[in-house]
């Protein structure tokens, strides 16, 4: 693949954070009598936490709600995630043909950097862009997250690059950007949101066939 800015979004793409994200969302949920199946939030992982909690779940508050979530986010949810397996090796693939690695979001920086460093993933990435703890970067979608990464490491925009993710907000913000992008079916979004990736993958191992072609 001729590109040489690779973009890679963390839940569900890095990292699976079913564990970690649904109990958080769980815990943050009883505190308003709310009480739902883990297994039934799975579709909430990867979009912005006051769109969860007000939107989907119709909380008044729901900086609130969120505030709740990070009780349990900070304290357990934080440790409660595992590397797909062969993603280290796409890394080191990628860092091997000296192409440049960063992590675009929607989850919060201070966050993202202690999952990366606690997971010995951060050593592969040249920029990180998260949102604020507030969520006013992904208040309108992942655009301004993933225009951060470009304006750090590509200004000029003279990198071909793409993004690599699993859900709509990945490939809806590459699109608005003007660069391509890998949907992914082995995280949790699902074919039909994906459809407008410039590739679409199942596993890890089509993704490093991918990359390295």
């Amino acid at each position: 693949m001729d590109k040489r800015l690779f973009i890679f979004d963390l839940d569900g793409t890095i990292i699976d954070s079913r564990l970690g994200v649904t109990n958080s969302i769980c815990y943050a949920l009883s505190a308003y009598d709310i009480n739902e199946n883990p297994g039934n939030l799975t579709r909430f992982i990867g979009a912005p936490l006051r769109e969860i909690f007000g939107s989907h779940f119709g909380i008044r508050d729901p900086e609130q709600a969120v505030v709740k979530y990070r009780e349990y986010f900070a304290r357990e949810g934080i440790y409660e995630n595992t590397v797909y397996p062969g993603i280290r090796e796409v890394f080191e693939d990628l860092r091997e043909a000296g192409k440049i690695m960063a992590v675009a979001t929607t989850k919060a920086t201070f966050y993202t950097n202690k999952i990366l460093e606690n997971l010995e993933l951060a050593k592969y990435f040249s920029y990180v862009s998260g949102d604020e703890m507030d969520g006013s970067l992904s208040k309108y979608g992942k655009r301004e997250i993933l225009r951060i990464v470009l304006d750090n490491l590509d200004p000029r925009r003279e990198l071909p690059a793409v993004m690599i993710g699993d859900k709509e907000y990945d490939i809806t913000a590459a699109k608005e950007l003007g660069i391509d992008s890998i949907g992914l079916l082995y995280g949790y979004g699902s074919l039909e949101e994906l459809e407008g990736a410039t590739w679409i993958v199942r596993t890890t191992c089509e993704l490093r066939e991918l990359i390295l072609s």
